[in-house]
């Protein structure tokens, strides 16, 4: 049976779990085999901070892929997004609200709001950033990142159902160091970075580093005019001091910040919600905007770059009571982010850990989604977060243990507010034009005019501010209970509170026609009620319990316990095998809606993953080669989802939902292989198979469905990457290495119906980089490549609520840098 047909799960769980056992069947009696004729050295040990505490990783029972600094450096890995060329089964989508939906091993949040948090958390130097819009600045000057999979609620808490990514920076040294680089390439891109770090004065040593990035010529071309998107300019700065006042006292102080005035992400047209698909039966397909089919039609994209967006000048003239959206389309935000860690050791057997962190983020983003030259969907998105975080853990051992204790403290207060544009949306007219019918009816008591009602729902402005809070406490700790078997159990509880406050509402008497007049006499005719109307700039969010037009308010009171338990065996010095079991949950969600009814803005309760996972980890062939495998299965209760639900008005409307019952389960595997003293590989590969079991929904069409079986969205069956490694002196003083790097996934789909119009198609990933460098680490000049065969490829797909579009991948990039060190 093939795996892919979604509806007969079991004997594709035979196939995948099969193939699986096979591998982790394979003898280990091969670490014996020498290498035949020179001798190679054995692979360089990676030291990681998986369980707080510093580990060799193949000594870790869990499943981790990590990559130091200088590999990083190798591989051009900027930001959280490039480590999918490395990590298979980590898949990175962009919203239509440009706030990126992080997915591992199939488990991830399609949500479209900077407030809602992720199932895969990201933390930098043990701070949790708890949403993922936090990870939009470069990342630079890392000592190593850390992909940890499976639920990680036990010592990291914070919403890690499906994993998360440690993002380890550089320290300041006790030795003065210092580096100055720079890169040019093509679309006019010219990039700076520079650091210094070394002793200030006895015991106290810092470190500064900075990275600018600035691409002047956009990739991405308007279909119908000489228009570009997608400059690049962007700028971090990290700051950091250690302090030693005593031999057991340790402070550290950091800072780390970024502004961003990038371009946003166009998107591309490519087809029509069922509500609005010409000659589709559906009332708002009457409505789409003379010339929109024609021009959908005959402008199928052909590569990344094609792509649309209306005009300035169009989306920034006021209409009457519409109010429009002017200036540039790009990214105007920034992150403060600030550290405080005190580590005493107060005795060979017991250490103390204080860890605060604070983080302050700013947002202003002008976007246009519509994917073709209307006004569709344009966003102003805005608001801003702070979140503050304290940790203090007191840390032991014994002569059979190694234990951890600890509380957690979080408080977050967001903002997340956005003003729409939807001139030439098919819905905004067919609502505006039924007004126009309307105006002699009891509901116009306001004397609108015809004009009035024609230029009305052209924009409006969905907003919400969010309070959470989150307590925890939590304990671990690692049993030597035999010479080659260890145990590790961890548990924590955690209470999260949150207060919500959101509705949409009228800008400037925008929505007053349409909402007084049409919604007026809608909800009479469906609810039984004359509904009181509303003022200038007033809430236009109904709510049929009581009958009015209000913001929605909402709380969220929940507890739960997270629990890992791990068996470790280790035979032989140069193996592992381990099997875990663990809960995670992620905390329940309120989103920030376009809502006509309240039901949109409701929340949704937390949910739940049992995870159950077999490994090994072995070096063969004398440590030359690093052979790691995991089987895995994830009971998944109460997954969030953004879902629709039947309307009155506008046939189906988004809400976040929780689907009562799904799974998860795979292979993951990676083998890293010196090959030679010159040559590495490695090869990385993911099996993955999802489904939802028996949820009953809507459609998009607004009409009940049955989506049992369907894959979960982002999550591709299988996906692979390669990397080669060749690396070799060329005469007494200098060196080359030679970088190459593929990434190949599967189809998978932006939607949960797995509709075709939303599949992702499946696509692969070619790049490259060629270096010379001195043999004393002083100078390096490279040529690199991304996407080398200029792939036309897309990360999501999502709708607007009248046309389907894609968000694609970036062209072919290309360049040169030189690295500088003293």
């Amino acid at each position: 049976m093939n795996a892919t047909h979604p509806g007969k799960s079991v004997p594709a769980r035979q196939h995948t779990l099969a193939r699986a056992i096979a591998l982790l069947a394979m003898p280990l009696g091969s670490a014996a085999v020498q290498a035949q004729g020179d001798e190679v050295l054995p692979l360089e040990t990676i030291i990681v901070t998986a369980q707080r505490y510093e580990q060799s990783v193949n000594d870790v029972g869990m499943d981790i892929q990590a990559y130091q600094g200088q590999r990083l450096e190798q591989l051009r890995i900027d930001d959280v997004d490039d480590l999918t060329a490395v990590v298979p089964s980590f898949t990175v989508a962009q919203s239509y609200q440009g706030v990126p939906t992080y997915t591992l091993r199939g488990v991830g949040f399609n949500t479209i709001n900077m407030s809602s948090t992720s199932t895969v958390g990201t933390y930098v130097d043990e701070v949790a950033y708890p949403y993922p819009i936090l990870n939009a600045g470069p990342m630079f000057d890392m000592a190593r990142v850390e992909v940890l999979k499976g639920p990680q609620g036990t010592l990291f808490g914070r919403n890690t159902t499906a994993g998360l990514i440690n993002l380890v920076t550089n320290k300041p040294t006790e030795e003065f160091e210092a580096m100055v680089g720079a890169e040019v390439g093509n679309y006019d891109t010219f990039n700076q970075e520079a650091m210094i770090s070394g002793p200030l004065f006895d015991r106290l040593q810092a470190r500064l580093s900075i990275r600018n990035e600035d691409s002047n010529e956009g990739w991405q071309e308007a279909m119908d005019s000489r228009e570009t998107l997608g400059e690049i300019h962007r700028t971090g700065v990290r700051a950091a001091l250690a302090f030693q006042p005593t031999d057991t006292l340790g402070i550290d102080v950091s800072y780390n910040g970024w502004r961003d005035n990038s371009d946003t992400l166009a998107a591309q047209a490519i087809g029509f919600t069922p509500a609005t698909t010409p000659g589709g039966g559906g009332q708002p397909s009457l409505f789409n905007e003379p010339g929109l089919a024609d021009y959908i039609a005959n402008n199928r994209p052909r590569n990344s770059q094609d792509a649309n967006w209306v005009s300035a000048t169009k989306r920034g003239t006021d209409l009457g009571i519409g109010a429009g959206l002017g200036g540039n389309l790009e990214h105007d935000s920034s992150l403060d982010a600030y550290k405080l860690n005190i580590d005493w050791e107060i005795n060979d057997d017991l250490r103390l850990v204080a860890l605060t962190g604070y983080q302050d983020f700013e947002r202003q983003s002008l976007s246009d989604w519509s994917g073709a030259p209307f006004e569709i969907l344009v966003q102003d998105a805005y608001g801003d977060i702070e979140s503050l975080s304290q940790e203090l853990r007191l840390e032991g051992s014994t002569e059979n243990t190694r234990w951890m204790v600890g509380a957690y403290y979080a408080k977050d207060e967001v903002l997340d507010a956005n003003r729409t544009l939807l001139g030439d949306n098919a819905n905004s007219n067919m609502i505006s034009v039924i007004t126009s019918t309307l105006l002699g009816t009891p509901f116009n008591s306001f004397g609108y005019t015809v004009q009035d009602a024609l230029e009305s729902f052209r924009t409006y402005r969905d907003s919400a501010t969010i309070d959470s809070t989150t307590k925890s406490v939590f304990a671990s700790v690692d049993w030597d209970l035999a010479d080659s078997l260890t145990l590790t159990t961890g548990i924590r509880y955690s209470e999260d509170e949150q207060d919500y406050n959101g509705c949409s509402s009228d800008v400037d008497g925008s929505m007053l026609p349409n909402v007084n007049v049409t919604n007026r006499a809608l909800f009479l005719q469906s609810y039984g009620a004359f509904v009181a109307p509303i003022g200038a700039n007033d809430c236009n969010t109904f709510n049929p319990e009581i009958l009015s037009f209000g913001s929605v308010e909402s709380e969220l009171d929940e507890d739960n316990v997270a629990w890992r338990v791990v068996a470790n065996w280790t035979p032989t010095v140069d193996s592992l095998y381990y099997a875990s079991v663990s809960q995670g949950t992620k905390a329940g969600v309120t989103p920030v809606n376009a809502a006509n009814i309240s039901t949109q803005n409701a929340p949704a309760r937390q949910e739940e993953i049992l995870a159950y996972e077999l490994g090994m980890k072995a070096a063969l062939f004398s440590q030359r080669m690093q052979f790691n495998a995991s089987v895995f299965y994830y009971d998944y209760s109460d997954k969030q989802l953004s879902v629709y639900f039947a309307d009155p008005i506008y046939t189906a409307l988004s809400r976040i939902n929780n689907v009562p019952d799904s799974e998860a389960y795979g292979l993951d595997a990676e083998i890293t292989f010196a090959v030679t003293n010159n040559l590495t590989a490695i090869l990385g590969g993911t099996l993955l198979r999802t489904e939802v079991q028996g949820y009953q929904g809507i459609d998009a069409a607004g009409q009940p469905a049955d989506f049992d079986g369907k894959h979960f969205l982002y999550s591709p069956e299988s996906a692979g990457s390669l990397t080669l490694i060749y690396d070799r002196p060329i005469s007494d003083g200098l060196g080359m290495s030679l970088t190459l790097n593929g990434r190949y996934q599967d189809e998978s789909f932006g939607n949960l119906a797995n509709d075709a119009d939303h599949r992702i198609d499946s696509y692969g990933l070619f790049n490259a980089t060629a270096s010379l460098y001195s043999l004393n680490d002083t100078w390096n000049v490279s040529l690199w490549g991304a996407n080398l065969t200029d792939e036309y490829y897309w990360k999501a797909v999502a709708s607007n609520a009248n046309t389907v579009v894609r968000f694609p991948g970036q062209s072919l990039t290309y360049g040169a840098s030189f690295t500088y060190r003293f």
